[in-house]
């Protein structure tokens, strides 16, 4: 299992998330809206308002995945990251890897 670290601009989260969800790309997450992001981007410092998600994705799914959000992501260049969980119940594992599985898988 992977957990899948994003921002996105504020009110777009809900679309991103349920997009991946639909294409079985993740299993669900979470949206936390209200986050706030200062960085340089092109010689400019940068202070935005943004939402991160925190998803689940099987980890055979992380390359598909990654390659559709930067489809569908408004950035240019998307902060996408993933984390192996060292833990985690058996049983939330196997449903992420179930909910990642397609008809063709």
């Amino acid at each position: 299992m992977r957990i899948v670290f994003v921002t996105c601009p504020p009110d777009q989260g809900h679309r991103l998330l349920r997009q991946l969800v639909e294409k079985r790309l993740v299993a669900g997450g979470n949206i936390i809206p209200g986050a706030r992001s200062i960085y340089r981007w092109r010689d400019e410092i940068c202070d935005e308002r943004e939402e991160v998600l925190l998803m689940e994705t099987a980890a055979d799914r992380v390359e598909a995945m990654t390659r559709y959000l930067r489809e569908i992501h408004p950035y240019e260049v998307p902060k996408i990251l993933t984390f192996e969980p060292s833990e985690g119940p058996p049983d939330y594992l196997a449903w992420v890897r179930a909910e990642t599985r397609t008809s063709e898988d």
